[in-house]
């Protein structure tokens, strides 16, 4: 007998051994100033709006969770100092670290304040020393769907940064139609689209609007001519909203550090950013930064001879002898090769059909995404024997909804369509429905709410009315007491108790 050998090959822990070498992430969390009053502190504690729950776990779980799938090991986590404490206890928490046991998270932080906010631009320049190969850049309130995997935008990068000289990939999603029935106008304007310019064939950013251009003029959009005659089919979208999700050559940081002028990543960094792959004089000018020479073998004798990047120089659909001298800015090797970079942008576009995303930056996307992961949950109750025995038998809890860890829920209560955070207190006969609970919330018996959010620790009194109301933590609201449409702060409230003090102080006079 002739003896056999069996080769069996993981692909997936090969990506991911490929990804951890590659790639390294860098994760902001701000201070949320779009979410208040839910992340405005409560008392001295601040709320980190990365640790705000969606759907009873805390939102950076999702991007950590998204990171790990793909493999990327090495993450840098920057957040402002006041929130460092409380990110740093939950990060090395047992439950934080046996959920992502693979990544090596370096958490920094940088001191700003809620009114003097630092650009996303500044901190990569602050940070840049820390970040020691490509890089993929994303913010903490990205939740993406299980359809849309990081390992197809890495793999678009890989090949597009290899064989075609791309210096950045970007994520677009399209925005999903808004539910009229949730409409919550009155917490402020819902999320932006974006006007887009791609080319759809080869999946290339080409311009985006800035939020001067809209102002300036929001019925025009001025377009450069080189784009359009390099791209003459380019596409214009306007129901796209960015992700803030990028991936960067680390050379980007360089031409960064020289734009000391750029603020935000988005709003001045990527409108930039686009323009290279088709003005000339830009390529002379940050070609050789952009795309800089290293020890790397030369591929261009191969891609010379190659149908794959053939086939992305004729996704043009433009004659060669039209095409832009792409070789005015590209550097040369020690035999003499013209090394061909087209300094591009690639975007990868994710579809409402595919599965719905969303960035948790405002109170409309907050509540819509807890929606989302109730429509997705089939009775979510606390498994444990001692959560279970605090909820009545009486008590009736629709089977979209989701009641946290040691939650008291008691008799006739109703909850249809709501997320209840961990450690609250529901009294008896209250109704809920189509709310958010954070945590160590007290609602005393015969209140009604709707469609509300409540921020942690917040206490609603005896029948007490509030419809699509949004608390501080701390906030108290008092018994038989009615609010709608409104933000309720405790800056407010202590204001009213003052002012109620000062009537009885001028009355006993």
């Amino acid at each position: 007998m002739v003896p056999t050998l069996t080769l069996t090959m993981d692909f997936e822990e090969t990506s991911s051994n490929i990804a951890t070498k590659e790639f390294q992430a860098v994760l902001l969390a701000g201070f949320g100033n779009e979410l208040v009053p839910l992340t405005s502190n409560h008392g001295e504690e601040p709320c980190p709006k990365a640790l705000l729950p969606i759907a009873n776990k805390p939102m950076l779980d999702y991007p950590l969770a998204w990171l790990e799938a793909s493999g990327i090991r090495d993450v840098l986590v920057i957040c402002p100092a006041p929130h460092r404490a409380s990110i740093s206890h939950y990060i090395n928490s047992d439950s934080s670290a046996s959920s992502f046991p693979s990544l090596r998270i370096d958490l920094q932080a940088y001191d700003e304040s809620e009114n003097d906010t630092a650009g996303t631009c500044q901190i990569l320049r602050h940070f840049a020393n820390r970040i020691e190969q490509d890089f993929l850049l994303l913010p903490c309130d990205f939740i993406p769907p299980p359809t849309l995997t990081l390992s197809s935008v890495l793999n678009k990068f890989r090949t597009e940064s290899t064989y075609d000289g791309a210096i950045a990939t970007t994520l677009f999603f399209e925005q999903s139609k808004p539910d009229k029935a949730n409409s919550l106008e009155e917490w402020g304007s819902g999320p932006s689209t974006t006007s887009v310019v791609w080319d759809e064939k080869t999946r290339t950013l080409l311009h985006i609007d800035t939020l001067d251009q809209v102002d300036d003029d929001p019925e025009e959009m001025v377009l450069d001519m080189n784009l359009l005659r390099r791209y003459p089919r380019a596409k214009l979208s306007a129901n796209l909203q960015d992700a803030h999700v990028y991936l960067f050559r680390k050379s980007v940081l360089d031409v960064l550090k020289e734009k000391t002028r750029f603020d935000s990543i988005r709003e001045d960094f990527i409108p930039w950013l686009c323009t290279p792959q088709y003005h000339p004089r830009k390529r002379n000018k940050y070609g050789r930064i952009l795309n800089p020479l290293n020890n790397v073998p030369s591929q261009t004798t191969a891609l010379e001879h190659s149908t794959l990047h053939s086939d992305i120089l004729s996704a043009y659909d433009i004659p060669e002898e039209t095409r832009p001298e792409s070789a005015i800015s590209s550097p040369v090797d020690d035999f003499g090769h013209t090394e061909t970079s087209s300094l591009r942008v690639g975007v990868v576009v994710h579809r409402a059909a595919s599965g719905y995303t969303a960035r948790a930056n405002t109170l409309h996307t907050y509540i819509e995404l807890n929606r989302h992961f109730l429509s997705h949950t089939t009775y979510s109750l606390p498994k444990d024997p001692e959560s279970r025995a605090l909820i009545d038998p009486k008590a009736q809890i629709s089977t979209d909804s989701m009641v946290g860890h040691t939650t008291k829920v008691g008799e006739r209560t109703t909850i249809k369509k709501s997320v209840i955070g961990k450690h609250c207190v529901i009294g008896k006969y209250v109704k809920i429905t189509g709310c958010v609970i954070l945590d160590h919330c007290v609602i005393a018996d015969g209140a009604k709410l709707e469609g509300c959010i409540l921020g942690t620790s917040t206490t609603i009194g005896s029948k007490a009315e509030l419809s699509k109301c949004v608390t501080q933590g701390g906030y108290e609201v008092g018994d038989g007491e009615n609010s709608k449409n409104e933000r309720l702060e405790v800056s407010d409230w202590t204001a009213a108790q003052n002012d109620d003090s000062s009537e009885e102080d001028s009355d006993e006079e």
